[in-house]
This record gives C-alpha cells, structure tokens and sequence, in this order.
C-alpha cells in the first residue's frame, strides 16, 4: 500500500512522501488559479471549480478564496455551498450535504497528529473524515475538527469549535460546541 493509500485508508502516514506531496502541489497549483477566478466569469470559475474539486455537485457553490490539501476527496451535495475564504484539509473524505451551508472563514480539518512529541517530529499523521448532512447551517469562523460528524439540519453557530458529533436537528455553540437547543419542529 503506498502512503497515500494508507492516508485516504486512515492510517498513520509519513507526510512528506513523494506522492503525497505531488498531490498536493497539484491541489495548490489549482486552488490559485481557481481563487483567482471571479464569480463574474461563470463559465471559467465553473471550470477551475470543478478541475480542483471533481466531486463536487455541478449546482454546489464556493466563493474564492478557497484552499485544500487536495480537492479530490471533498465531496459537496447539490446546492451546498461554501463562503468566502474557506479551508479544508482534506487527506480524508469530506463530505457536505445537499443545500448545506458554509459561512466565511471557516476550517474544516482532517489530519491528527500524535499526541506524543517525539511521534510528532517523526512527520507522522492519520486522517479522519469529516461528514456534514444535508440543510447544516455552519456559521462563519467554525472549526471542525477530524473524525467529526454532523447531523442533518442542524446549526453550528458563529465562531464554534466542533470536536464530538452532532446529532440531527440541534444547535450547538462554544468552544467546544455544545447542544444549545434542540430544532426539531412541532407538529
């Protein structure tokens, strides 16, 4: 298995391998050109969008400027979209539900680095997924962190760090993000 198997695999990696890292400048090379591209050029930010991130839905929007690690394992849901100056480190799966929302300057992040210092400078990491349902408002400046899911319609407000699973239909707040309010409707 080469490291960038292991990676998309979950398992613990040595970062600067020579594939890996291929993949990334290519990613890097393609969020440029792509936060480059104004939303006014439809059919040239349409094209870059879907050159650095292939799985997303054709109706899926993101507002440059955008940057990822690699573009090819974020998977965006019809009509979701992603605001302004985003980040998502992607070594995992990243998965953003149909009609969900992203606000500005959010981090959505996959890699865990060992606890252990000495295991830290050996350049090791393992890579989580990170799941969003479908009809998730994400408020702007929210952190996600790896291995993270988050239920179908809820709400992380403004300015959270999630660090544990969201159910469905609930708001969470705060550092670290906790049930503020439950949304399921009344009958």
């Amino acid at each position: 298995m080469t490291e960038y198997e292991k990676m998309i695999a979950g398992e613990w990696i040595v970062t600067n391998d020579a594939e890996i890292v291929r993949r990334n400048r290519e990613a890097t090379r393609l969020w440029r050109v792509f936060s480059q591209t104004g939303t006014d050029d439809e059919p040239a930010w349409r094209k870059a969008m879907s050159a650095l991130l292939p799985n997303a839905h054709p109706t899926a929007v993101v507002k440059p400027p955008f940057r990822c690690d690699f573009g090819t394992e974020i998977y965006l849901g019809e009509k979701a979209f992603v605001n302004f100056n985003c980040t998502i480190l992607d070594g995992a799966k990243v998965t953003i539900g149909a009609r969900t929302l992203i606000g500005p300057d959010c981090g959505i992040y996959t890699p865990e680095h060992p606890i252990d210092w000495q295991e830290r400078n050996r350049g090791i990491e393992r890579l989580k997924p990170v799941t969003i349902g479908e009809d998730c408002w994400i408020g702007g400046h929210v952190t996600i962190c790896p291995g993270v899911t988050i239920g179908a319609r809820s709400i992380v407000a403004a300015g959270s760090v999630v660090v544990d699973d969201v159910p469905e239909d609930v708001m969470v707040a705060g550092n670290p993000a906790r049930i503020k309010k439950s949304l399921k409707c009344k009958v």
